[in-house]
């Protein structure tokens, strides 16, 4: 596949950037969106959403995870009160002050953040193993930077071992097979 031409001076057009971040992010959901078809029904988006935040924040107060989420307290409830019922969350009293209730994953709340994100990660790599080495360093250099800028945490390094035997190998779709995925030269 033939490099692209970035036509000069986009690199630093707001609008021009703000397009390929968006562009970007509507892959990005539908890989999200994929990778929750592993928990059918059970998990919905912004569900999962909060699910990764207590995985990546711990034991959290419902204010709290609401202005993580930038939702209302209320709404926070509502999906608190789901995931608890599907057996995901628990409610515990804060150890350091007993007026506080904390929110925590369960067992199974942790193996389901973990499964959707193999599956997200797997997806991801073979988008990523399409890209030349330079693309895959300035990839890397904008992300972190755009998410440095929005505030969010970095996501944790691949687990140690064999990766989950259940998270396939998928090819994007309207991503030709013949080549193999092999990177653009």
């Amino acid at each position: 596949m033939p490099e692209r031409e970035i036509p000069a001076g986009t690199g630093d057009d707001v609008d021009a950037v703000t397009r390929a971040v968006l562009t970007a992010s509507r892959l990005l959901v539908a890989v999200s969106a994929r990778s929750l078809g592993a928990v059918g029904d059970r998990v919905t988006l912004p569900q999962f959403r909060m699910l990764t935040v207590l995985s990546t924040r711990g034991d959290t107060k419902l204010v709290a995870l609401a202005g993580l989420l930038h939702v209302a307290p209320s709404t926070a409830m509502r999906m608190v009160d789901r995931l608890i019922a599907a057996g995901l969350v628990v409610r515990h009293t804060n150890r350091a002050n007993r007026r506080e209730t904390l929110l925590r994953l369960t067992d199974e709340g942790r193996r389901t953040v973990e499964d959707v994100t193999a599956r997200r990660r797997a997806e991801i790599a073979a988008i990523v193993e399409r890209l030349t080495p330079g693309e895959r360093v300035a990839l890397v250099e904008a992300l972190t930077a755009f998410n440095e800028a929005g505030g969010e945490p970095p996501a944790p390094d691949a687990p140690e071992g064999p990766q989950h035997s259940d998270a396939p190998r998928l090819r994007p779709p309207g991503l030709p097979a013949e080549d193999g995925g092999a990177p653009r030269k």
